[in-house]
């Protein structure tokens, strides 16, 4: 058997199990691919290279077990094999952490966020850091800036210290314990957040494979904006005159503008559309306000 017939063996099997999707992979062939390669010990992003490779009835083993626990436990993939990638970085996560997936990852890759900044754009803060992976990544794409990640779990920070630690961003990635900006260390010229907005309806509609993750994480009360106002009240005395906040909201834009009507905001184009990832000035939040 080749590494691709093994791959489509794979992904028949995720599909007939109706396994969800949505923690780094959006189908079951991507998402066969990504734990039969895993398994193998082979580069996960060139099948091309290694798709007719013969594969020996032992690493066939190997898979299959791994398939095997991804359909009994109903756990993301990346809880499997304690990695997750995001805009080609890696990191390590586990159940103490959500899976990083956020959209803002791809505004840090892109430069989209780059024209509200300026040179005098020296702190970011990252709240709700979960496993740290926005914050290396504001790190990397800005090397003049230094950063705080920020959560209320400890579980969750000491996540991120491993993922802090393993790019090698000690000196510059501050971790603090904050229940969101009640004990940062202010004003911040740029703050990027991805907070629990899932709203209550659909939280009691999840997949196994989200209720994997901690529920701190996603549960956003009611109509998913419970921490979203807590945020936008108590931004402006945590920025400065011309910072900026960047907010994931998901598929949450109804209840976000029916909770703020009055706030101006720049929508953010992502590979989700433009309707997931906002961006709002300290002006704005003072001028306007929330709700």
């Amino acid at each position: 058997m080749t590494v691709i017939e093994l791959i489509e063996r794979c992904s028949a099997r995720l599909q007939q199990a109706g396994v969800s999707f949505g923690h780094g992979t959006v189908n079951a062939f991507d998402e066969a691919a990504w734990l039969a390669l895993w398994a193998l010990g082979l580069p996960l992003d060139d099948l091309d290279s290694v798709a007719d490779r013969a594969v020996s009835t032992e690493a066939q083993s190997k898979v299959d077990a791994l398939i095997d626990q991804r359909i009994a436990t109903r756990k993301p993939a990346a809880y499997l094999t304690r990695e997750a990638w995001l805009q080609g970085v890696p990191f390590y996560v586990d159940e103490r952490a959500i899976v990083p997936r956020s959209f803002i990852a791809e505004l840090l890759a892109d430069g989209s966020i780059d024209p509200w900044l300026s040179d005098r754009t020296r702190r970011v803060l990252d709240l709700c850091t979960g496993n740290g992976s926005l914050a290396v990544l504001a790190a990397m794409a800005y090397p003049e800036v230094e950063v705080d990640a920020a959560d209320l779990s400890d579980d969750a920070l000491a996540v991120a210290r491993i993922n802090i630690d393993k790019h090698g961003l000690g000196p510059r990635v501050r971790l603090l314990q904050s229940d969101l900006l009640s004990q940062v260390d202010a004003p911040y010229d740029l703050i990027l957040c991805n907070p629990p907005y899932v709203n209550s309806a659909s939280m009691a509609a999840l997949p196994p494979e989200y209720r994997a993750e901690p529920t701190l994480a996603l549960a956003g009360g009611q109509d998913g904006m419970d921490l979203v106002r807590t945020l936008l009240r108590d931004a402006p005395r945590c920025m400065t005159e011309d910072a900026v906040l960047v907010l994931e909201i998901g598929n949450e834009r109804a209840h976000f503008e029916a909770a703020f009507p009055r706030l101006e905001v720049v929508w953010m184009d992502t590979s989700a559309g433009a309707d997931q990832v906002l961006l709002v000035t300290r002006t704005a939040l003072v001028e306007q306000g929330p709700a």
